[in-house]
């Protein structure tokens, strides 16, 4: 994806939140570290924009609700968690840059139940990769594209990477 695929999928994302949710009312974005951090932030700046209306929003770290966390590290790296609205009631919207096995948003949707009980939590994701694992599927797709195992989706962003791109990258 180019940085202008990456801005037009944006744009329609953000349409399909707010026309599934008809309106704002009731709605939060948060994004889970670390790209879907970045994605949230420009979600909600387009929605606002477009509907002249704040939009509550968060971000997660679900480091410690992975079911794999032990296996990745002995030490992981916490980030840091920021839900400052009352999640009982909201049309959540939980974003990341990339799904593939489904386990990031499942361990996701734990950390925001210790929150509060949202009245729905949908996902909005830029890549699709495939491969799931577990029964989870987005709401809301930019790209959806099918990945063989010894492939990786890099999705860089201007906020860490300088640039918009999404790449795929052969393991070897």
């Amino acid at each position: 994806m180019s940085p202008e695929d990456i801005a037009r999928s944006l744009d329609r994302i953000a349409l399909q939140i707010v026309e599934r949710n008809h309106g704002v009312d009731k709605l939060a974005i948060v994004g889970i570290h670390t790209g879907g951090v970045y994605l949230a932030d420009r979600l909600r700046a387009i929605i606002e924009a477009r509907e002249g209306r704040k939009v509550e929003s968060g971000t997660l770290d679900i480091t410690l609700y992975r079911d794999d966390w032990s296996l990745v590290s002995q030490n992981p790296i916490v980030k840091t968690t920021d839900i400052s609205f009352a999640v009982g009631e909201m049309n959540l919207i939980l974003v990341d840059d990339v799904i593939f096995t489904g386990r990031t948003i499942r361990a996701a949707m734990d950390a925001v139940m210790d929150f509060g009980r949202p009245r729905s939590m949908q996902l909005a994701v830029l890549v699709d990769r495939g491969g799931r694992e577990l029964p989870i599927q987005p709401d809301y797709t930019g790209l959806e594209v099918s990945v063989l195992a010894d492939e990786h989706v890099h999705v860089l962003l201007r906020e860490n990477c300088g640039t918009d791109e999404v790449v795929l990258e052969s393991r070897p």
